[in-house]
């Protein structure tokens, strides 16, 4: 995994501003923080920086490739599961190579099927290649959206990088944010539409699809999405189907020339993933698989059961670690690092986030990395196979809106007047829920039900799936650690895509297929557990911090904050300790406290990135003040 940036200029020597291509790689450090490198011409400058995961010589980036008078250089961020099969294909085509790198095999891939490459994939990747000869470059992002690439297109020039902060410090990008931008903040936030970049004028090439920019202009093209059609298999094959895919995927993804672990919550997923990457070291005597989980203090004295969280993790975690002879960590935080790392999590996002689940899962990733540097994750099975209490729950699922969102009229209600006057809320939720229905690939003479499970599911994909997506990326990148997500490989999501619900929900559970197709690989007990979200903190010492800290923002006249929230309306709901708001924030885990906290992240934002009030043409320059 790494960092990927370019800047390509018509009208500029970019071979005389290596000191800002420079500087956008610097920006990108944590993310590679192994090697850099740095290509120039007269229109192109690519920049790269390194997280050494396989062939430490061969990989070195930006890698240059010549095929008769043309040079071709790529810059990569990402993995490739399929890379020994694209490479006995390259070979039978008469290419030869000078590593083991998949990076090499993605260059050589470009060269030899062009814009159609992509089609060839199976990964998680975001790249860049520019054709010298032609100069023309090339950008393209995974099916799934796990690895990010934003750009922005300024006259003459494109810039592009892996996160956001890369192209603000390019000197012809500002951090403007319209009323638009303040929309994604706060209707939406912290997912955002797919596609939007926040800060005017920037986007992020959306999962899927491909960019190319020459001289005659820029143009984009989705070259994968989901295809719905009649679903063949009997039951038997369709578990069977599912379990092939599964072993497949994560046995594919264990592949690494560093040290590999598994996130382990004692769930479904993750238990599941450990329990196969546990085999498989068996097997190919790699020793004793290491496996992390975390935990909060005090939070067995604090846990509560209630219907998102029927019981506590740890109990499971030691069944399962013990269950698999792991080599188990335990990692375990507190409420003054959880509250300190708001402001490390904000940077690591480059926006405001999910509060204390970034903050935690930065720190968690932080002391992971201190033993491994790949790590294996259960993210996606939710979404994919039907485990979301919105998936089941009438009131929900038929809400016509986003079901994890639904708050539109208490978000709005804190919004700032201009930016209310420049925006119509529920137009604007609306309007973005519309056109992501409006996507989803129909199959004719579906049954209601049926119908509406497809939608939510695209719903899912595409919005809460990405949100969860991005965190993991930029929260686990900022500490140097690969994550990996084996339950997104595409060919599992295409293929349950069109599995009828009633086999989702097999035995009337959620995750019923899932959990037949895990049978033998897992004890019962463990298969069928009740859902439990990623853990959070119960301790009500986070509560009393989170809500001192924003009662601050609220009494200092030079928070930047106070531009943008209707101040009466915060005050109450802080001074109601947030049941004044009534609803979540977002999902099952952000509630009041999280609530606080994502205000608290808003402020730090604009201060730390010096955000512009970009409404009615008039800017507003954040203050510098520290936190």
């Amino acid at each position: 995994m790494c960092g990927i940036a370019g800047w390509i200029d018509w009208q500029t020597n970019i071979e005389e501003q290596q000191s800002i291509l420079e500087m956008m790689g610097e920006t990108l450090t944590y993310r590679g923080p192994d090697a850099s490198g740095l290509w120039t011409s007269t229109n192109a400058g690519l920049v790269h920086r390194r997280l050494i995961v396989i062939d430490p010589e061969g990989g070195i980036q930006p890698m240059v490739r010549k095929r008769g008078k043309n040079t071709y250089v790529i810059v990569y961020n990402g993995e490739l599961y399929n890379t020994p099969e694209l490479r006995s294909l390259l070979k039978a085509r008469g290419y030869t190579f000078k590593g083991h790198s998949d990076t090499e095999v993605l260059l050589l891939s470009y060269m030899e099927w062009g814009e159609h490459c992509v089609k060839y994939l199976n990964g998680i990747y975001a790249f860049g290649v520019w054709d010298e000869a032609e100069q023309r470059l090339f950008l393209a992002r995974d099916r799934m959206g796990v690895k990010p690439l934003f750009y922005i297109q300024k006259g003459s020039a494109l810039i592009f990088g892996s996160e956001l902060k890369t192209l603000l410090v390019h000197p012809s990008v500002k951090p403007e944010v319209n009323a638009e931008g303040f929309a994604e903040i706060f209707l939406l936030g912290p997912s955002r539409t797919p596609g939007h970049g926040v800060f005017r004028g920037v986007s992020e090439l959306r999962p899927g699809h491909y960019l190319v920019y020459h001289r005659h202009g820029i143009y984009i093209r989705q070259y994968w999405n989901l295809e719905s059609r009649p679903h063949t298999d009997n039951l038997d094959t369709t578990v069977d189907k599912v379990r092939e895919l599964l072993l497949d995927a994560i046995e594919r993804q264990l592949v690494a020339d560093v040290p590999v672990c598994t996130f382990l919550s004692g769930g479904l997923d993750s238990s599941a993933i450990t329990a196969i990457a546990s085999k498989i070291y068996q097997q190919e005597n790699r020793g004793q698989l290491h496996s992390y989980s975390v935990d909060y203090v005090d939070n067995n004295r604090y846990f509560k059961v209630n219907v998102f969280q029927p019981n506590a993790d740890a109990p499971w975690i030691k069944r399962v670690a013990e269950f698999l002879k792991t080599k188990h960590h335990y990692i375990t935080l507190d409420t003054p690092q959880l509250v300190e790392a708001l402001t490390r999590a904000v940077t690591a996002r480059d926006l405001p986030g999910m509060a204390d689940v970034d903050s935690s899962l930065y720190l968690f990733c932080r002391e992971v990395k201190k033993n491994a540097t790949v790590a294996v994750s259960g993210e996606c099975a939710d979404e994919i196979f039907g485990g979301y209490p919105w998936y089941h729950r009438e009131e929900m699922l038929y809400a016509d809106t986003f079901p994890w969102m639904r708050s539109t009229k208490e978000r709005a209600s804190i919004l700032a007047p201009d930016i209310l006057e420049k925006i119509s809320p529920f137009e604007y939720v609306n309007q973005r829920y519309q056109d992501t229905l409006a996507e989803v690939p129909k199959l004719p003479g579906e049954v209601k039900k049926e119908a509406r499970m497809r939608e939510m599911m695209y719903l899912n994909l595409k919005w809460f799936m990405a949100t969860l997506l991005d965190r993991k990326d930029r929260m686990s990148m900022a500490t140097g650690l690969e994550v990996r997500v084996p339950f997104c490989d595409h060919r599992i999501v295409e293929y349950v895509w069109n599995v009828p619900w009633e086999i989702k929900v097999l035995n009337g559970r959620e995750k019923g297929l899932v959990r037949k197709a895990l049978e033998g690989i897992l004890p019962n007990d463990v298969l069928y557990r009740k859902k439990s979200p990623y853990p959070k903190t119960h301790n009500p010492a986070y509560m009393r911090a989170v809500k001192g800290w924003l009662q601050e923002i609220l009494n200092d006249s030079s928070a930047p904050l106070l531009q943008v929230i209707n101040q009466e309306k915060v005050k109450e709901i802080v001074d109601s300790d947030g049941t004044a708001f009534g609803v979540p924030w977002f999902g099952q885990l952000m509630t009041s406290a999280q609530l606080f906290a994502y205000l608290i992240q808003v402020d730090v934002w604009m201060k730390k990135y010096k955000v512009r009030k970009y409404i009615c043409k008039i800017y507003f320059l954040a203050s510098r003040k520290s936190t």
